[in-house]
Order: C-alpha cells, then structure tokens, then sequence
C-alpha cells in the first residue's frame, strides 16, 4: 500500500507565506480549492514539487498512483491536490485530520481556513485522537527526548542528551505549541530536517514545515481548541445538489488494525433515493487518491 512505500487559478484561493488560504464557503459548500496541474521539469521528484505546493508527500503520490516519486517522467502532468472537502467538525481553532496528514486552522471571524500538510505518529508512536487547546507556546523550544526514545537511539549506537538545546540540532525546530492532554505530552512543532512532512515519522508529535509553523505559531494563543480527527472518508452534498467523496488510505493503527473503508451511510441513502449505481463511490473508496470525485451529478444534470 501506498503509506508503506515511500497552475490553475481557483476562487478564493491564494498563497499566504506558503500555506493555502481559502475564504470558507458561505452557500452551504464544504469543499475548498481546485485541483492544479505540475508539468514535471527535468530533474524534478515528487518531494520537491510537494514542498512548492506546500502538500503532503504521502497526498501528492496518492492523487499520482504508478508515479516514480524519485524520478517522475518529465513532461508528464501531476495532479496537485489542493481541492479538499472541509472535516465536518465545527469551523474553529486548529483540526487535524490524521488520514489526510492535514491540518486546519479556521479563522470564522475572517471566515479563512488555512491548510498545512503534517507529519505525525509512526506505527506504534500513533498521534491519539483528542479535542484539547494549546496549553504552552515556546519559541527556540529545548527537547527533554523522553526515555523511549533515548533508548530507541542507544539502540542505534546515538546516546542523545538529557536535553537538547535550542538550534539547528534541535529537532523541535524554532517553534513549539505544547497540547493539554492528560498525562502524554504532545507537540504541534516545526523541524530541522528537509524530511517528515506529510509522512508518517514522528513519536506521536505533530510535525510541520519550519515556514508553516513559523505563520502558525504566531496567530495561535494559549487556550485556542485543538480537535485531532482521524476521517479517511469525507463528503460534501453541495448547493446545487451535486456529491462529492474524498478518501485516503486509512492509517493502520499500532494493534495492526484500520478504519473500515465503505461508503457513508448517509451517501448511500442518497443514491438510492435517486436510483444512481453506487459504481463510482465504491471505485472512489477503493481508489483512496485524496482527492474529492463527484459520485452524483448536480441535479439540472439528472433532468
């Protein structure tokens, strides 16, 4: 599976530092953005073009299934994905959705959302679900590693220090938000390495990109709510009727367990309702390219 391997214009759409800004919707959509285009330029591989668009890894080999991520072919046209249908949770504070490797601060006085690729919990360092808030803010954060993980580096021959000062050999990066959650300790926090991001590598942390953090960091405030989601499958019933599903490969937890993949209930019910084969959303669901596919066609085109 996919997690086990390694310029269109659009409405409300711009590019703030390097995170993806859409004004939220305000007809009754939850889908932001629109897909983009990337002719690959010689020499190019898929990392680098993940971090010009400012998405996942994982998400840009997903939407580009078959694709040499080391050497993609040049001339040939990847599909960016920069079209997202919106968590259905409540539009505030910070959301992540673990199955997207995404996360999404919502800003509904401004009526924004920002979107940012993560890196987060490796197999058996699994990023727990939670709805918490930013309890500490630390710039230059030192790192205290905890005692698994100095043993997991004794283990390779490295003896890491009691605590690791702030600098470039800090892995926290320049950057931390520490999360009010029971007894663990959780960080959102940047990183000091070219690497990690939209994957799956940390110790349960939520990474991100130095200049994502960067933006970031300076609009949260102690306090601000925190939702942690893992939701593989989305759906988005727009205004003029239309259906959209949007699946990812579901994260396979550290009891080698995954979330069932089949198609929501509620989606079901709406096919039925208009006699519509459910062929395309099972192919959807099966497909798990990350991107939003329109199951039902809007209703002036079913008349």
């Amino acid at each position: 599976m996919l997690r086990k391997t390694l310029l269109a214009a659009c409405l409300g759409f711009s590019h703030w530092l390097s995170a993806a800004t859409y004004n939220l919707p305000t007809d009754g959509s939850n889908m932001v953005g629109t897909l983009q285009y990337h002719s690959v330029v010689a020499g190019e591989t898929m990392s680098d073009i993940a971090k010009q668009y400012d998405v996942g890894f994982l998400s840009l080999m997903a939407a580009n299934k078959g694709v040499d991520p080391f050497l993609p072919k040049e001339g040939y046209v990847l599909t960016i994905p920069s079209q997202a249908i919106l968590p259905h949770v409540d539009y505030k504070g910070i959301v992540i959705n673990l199955a997207e490797l995404r996360l999404y601060y919502f800003e509904p006085d401004k009526s924004l959302v920002h979107i940012f690729p993560v890196g987060i919990g490796r197999i058996g360092q699994d990023t727990p679900e939670m709805t918490t808030k930013i309890s500490q803010l630390r710039e230059a954060p030192t790192w205290t590693p905890p005692t698994s993980i100095r043993k997991e580096y004794l283990a390779k021959g490295v003896e890491l220090p009691k605590v690791v000062p702030a600098g470039p050999e800090n892995p926290l990066g320049d950057y931390a938000m520490r999360l009010a959650y029971g007894t663990g300790s959780y960080l959102i926090h940047g990183t000091n390495k070219d690497f990690g991001i939209g994957l799956r590598v940390s110790a349960g942390c939520i990474r991100m990109d130095p200049k994502d953090i960067d933006w970031l960091f300076h609009q949260a405030k102690i306090g601000m709510q925190v939702r942690i989601i893992d939701e593989p499958i989305k759906i988005a019933l727009e205004p003029d009727r239309s259906v959209f599903i949007e699946a990812h490969e579901p994260l396979t937890r550290s009891d080698g367990t995954k979330k069932e993949m089949d198609i929501p209930q509620e989606l079901t019910w709406w096919l039925d309702e208009y006699g519509i084969n459910d062929r395309i959303a099972r192919a959807a669901v099966l497909a798990q390219n990350g991107v939003p596919i329109e199951v039902v066609p809007a209703m002036d085109d079913l008349e």
